[in-house]
């Protein structure tokens, strides 16, 4: 943790020169959490972390899991931002075996779609397309109390394209399009509409198959209805 400690000063030093206290209060209540914000945006987050790359380089898993961890307990939402940052920059130290189990540990305590949602499609996903673990992750998260876990038993399979497990695809969707929560409805039919994209037939097949939301059915079938 000491050799990433100054590379976190450098992006805690620069996030506070660069607050806006009035952007960060639109941040927070656009995104209706208790979370504060610095108020900086996503492309001078991104510069900020730039720079501290070029401060602290990188190099093992133990510094890169150190750095995301650190990053991930700050008290502003922009330092979880720069968490996912990392995590998906180093693309070595992201494709090593032990870098699921730290983004399963960032997901499980993920309390919102702002910081699921890239955990789950974009560092979880790309790691269980071609897992035998696939089917029991996505089985034990879409009975799991948090809200959050179960979305993400979705999202894991939203980059999948043509190698998603259908069955399973099919079977989540199942259980879960009897929730009333929005967040579930909505991850439903951003689900079936990107795999609408590369197999459209069978995403009409399922559902005229399932009983959805109008909601779900309304995200799923946005696309298909302006293509025809």
């Amino acid at each position: 943790m000491s050799y990433v400690f100054p590379m976190i000063l450098v992006m805690q030093k620069k996030l506070v020169e660069q607050a806006d206290p009035v952007a960060a209060l639109e941040m927070q209540r656009y995104m209706k959490i208790p979370t504060p914000f610095y108020g900086v945006k996503a492309p001078e987050r991104r510069e900020i972390f730039k720079q501290a790359r070029e401060h602290t380089k990188i190099t093992t898993f133990q510094q890169y899991a150190g750095l995301i961890r650190w990053l991930w307990c700050g008290q502003y939402r922009e330092e979880q931002y720069l968490a996912l940052d990392v995590a998906e920059h180093y693309k070595a130290l992201r494709n090593d075996e032990r870098a699921l189990d730290l983004f399963i540990e960032l997901m499980e305590s993920a309390d919102h779609w702002d910081t699921l949602d890239k955990l789950a499609s974009a560092l979880i996903g790309p790691k269980l397309i071609h897992s035998e673990d696939l089917i029991g992750y996505v089985t034990a998260w879409r009975q799991s109390e948090s809200l959050w876990v179960r979305r993400a038993a979705l999202l894991v399979m939203l980059k999948h394209k043509t190698e998603v497990n259908r069955e399973l695809l099919e079977e989540t969707v199942r259980v879960l399009s009897t929730e009333d929560e929005f967040f579930i409805r909505k991850a439903i039919g951003w689900l079936l509409r990107e795999h609408g994209k590369t197999s459209p037939d069978w995403v009409k097949s399922l559902l005229s198959e399932v009983s959805l939301s109008a909601l779900s059915y309304r995200e799923a079938n946005r696309i298909m209805v302006l293509e025809m």
